[in-house]
């Protein structure tokens, strides 16, 4: 039974992969894709200005030098990186 199981693995492989991202539902109506655009701007302007206040306090207060905020300032770290890299290539593609 396990040959049968490593045959069976065999044959069942995954060969899809994503590439892109595409609001494909937005594409027909210009004004959901202004929509759209607007609501992406808003969202990336405000994860902008929310992460980098977080980055500037935790790095400018000394208070504000413990493992905690240093926890927190790695995840705004991250989430600029994250949303840095998605976003403006969703709303490039809207």
């Amino acid at each position: 039974s396990m040959d049968s199981a490593d045959a069976q693995q065999d044959h069942m492989s995954n060969g899809s992969s994503i590439t892109d991202f595409l609001l494909l539902a937005f594409t027909d109506i210009r004004e959901l894709q202004l929509l759209t655009f607007w609501l992406f701007l808003g969202i990336y302007l405000a994860a902008l200005l929310g992460n980098g206040l977080i980055i500037t306090a935790v790095a400018c207060d000394n208070r504000l030098h413990t493992p905690m905020y240093f926890f927190l300032l790695n995840l705004s770290l991250l989430d600029l990186g994250s949303i840095s890299i998605t976003l403006p290539k969703a709303v490039a593609n809207s």
